[in-house]
């Protein structure tokens, strides 16, 4: 599959900074940490039969129909001059928070606008459903991209719906990604909401104000994915499902965690510590994955976070390694070390004996 070759309708920021329009920002180089663009078999997702679970999806298209969030997204005076009270520093890693988000969530714009696009006529269903998380994600993006624009900067949508490279991915591995992406997503903005409700003081910035509703945006996106893979069982039972959900937890979790203490400094601008925060959206995370997956991870195994922060350390000895003045060839041979030894540490962590959702949660399952 290749990439959509005419750009969609991009969610472009509309404001302008104090001397005029924002500059565009060059796009952060692309790394395993950094938000991905996705495309797949749309062939195979027109092909879908949804009648296994047919009435649920049904109910949560009525739920996107409703468009809870249509009046939400309204900037207020508020912003006004909110970006010049924020210090270097603060300034400087709440930027790069607004960037990743802003990437990631016009990565799910495009996604759901191309699929929506690609099998309305075959599967009316599916394809409206991707119509409205889509509207949803241009939302999302566009917010977020009109905040950077306080700061006198803008991502061009435009430019990195042409120039960024789209990895591709069979349905059910959307399914899989999308999903965790969408009720982690809901975890970490319900949780910096909650903590910010205690602790106003600490609220760097007004967009913070939308957490509450806009995380239910999340939410309800990770419903979908939930009943798509029902109507699909084979995507949740069975060996190969139970080891491809572990796969996909773990690299979430573990990227999230990775890229999170990597950034602490955003964090701790906001009155908490990366860690522990992290610890608690993966907490969560993973006890509502396993209303659909077959099997979670042992989070509380005292071991998990242990290999985690050895890839922590790994990572900032490659960080330190590309910062050096070393010509290329010796930089990679200084990095291989550390690039095994994260290879061998998510091994470790993969075949951590996980637990079975039924176990995990009974009531649920």
């Amino acid at each position: 599959m290749v990439p959509p070759t005419a750009a969609p309708s991009a969610p472009v920021a509309a404001s302008e900074g104090r001397a005029g329009a924002p500059a565009f920002k060059d796009p952060v180089k692309d790394t395993i940490l950094t938000p991905r663009f996705y495309t797949t078999d749309f062939d195979a997702m027109a092909a879908m039969d949804l009648r296994p679970n047919e009435v649920e999806l049904e109910a949560i298209c009525e739920e996107f129909r409703k468009d809870y969030n249509r009046h939400h997204f309204v900037r207020n005076s508020e912003f006004d001059g909110a970006a010049d009270k924020l210090d270097p520093d603060t300034r400087r890693v709440f930027v790069e928070f607004l960037e990743q988000s802003c990437t990631s969530e016009f990565s799910g714009f495009l996604l759901y606008k191309e699929l929506s696009r690609r099998i309305k006529t075959k599967n009316p269903l599916l394809a409206e459903c991707f119509a409205h998380m889509a509207r949803d994600e241009a939302r999302h993006a566009g917010f977020l991209n009109k905040a950077m624009g306080d700061f006198g900067l803008q991502l061009d949508l435009g430019f990195l719906t042409a120039s960024k490279s789209y990895t591709f991915f069979k349905p059910k591995f959307i399914f899989y990604a999308t999903y965790l992406s969408e009720k982690i997503g809901y975890w970490r903005y319900i949780a910096i909401y909650r903590h910010l409700e205690k602790n106003p003081d600490s609220k760097i910035f007004p967009i913070f104000n939308f957490f509450e509703n806009w995380c239910q945006d999340e939410n309800r996106h990770g419903d979908f994915f939930d009943a798509l893979m029902k109507a699909q069982p084979d995507t949740v039972r069975g060996l190969q499902a139970r080891l491809w959900c572990r796969f996909f937890l773990l690299a979430v979790f573990a990227t999230m965690y990775v890229r999170d203490v990597a950034r602490k400094e955003f964090y701790e601008a906001l009155g908490l510590d990366a860690r522990t925060y992290d610890k608690y959206v993966i907490a969560k995370t993973n006890e509502t994955s396993a209303r659909v997956f077959p099997v979670v991870l042992n989070v509380e195994h005292p071991r998990f976070y242990e290999r985690l922060e050895r890839i922590v350390g790994n990572n900032q000895a490659l960080s330190a390694a590309d910062a050096s003045s070393a010509i290329a060839p010796i930089k990679v041979l200084r990095k291989l070390p550390f690039w095994a030894a994260n290879g061998l540490e998510m091994a470790k962590l993969f075949l951590m004996a996980p637990i079975r959702s039924e176990a995990f949660q009974p009531a649920v399952r």
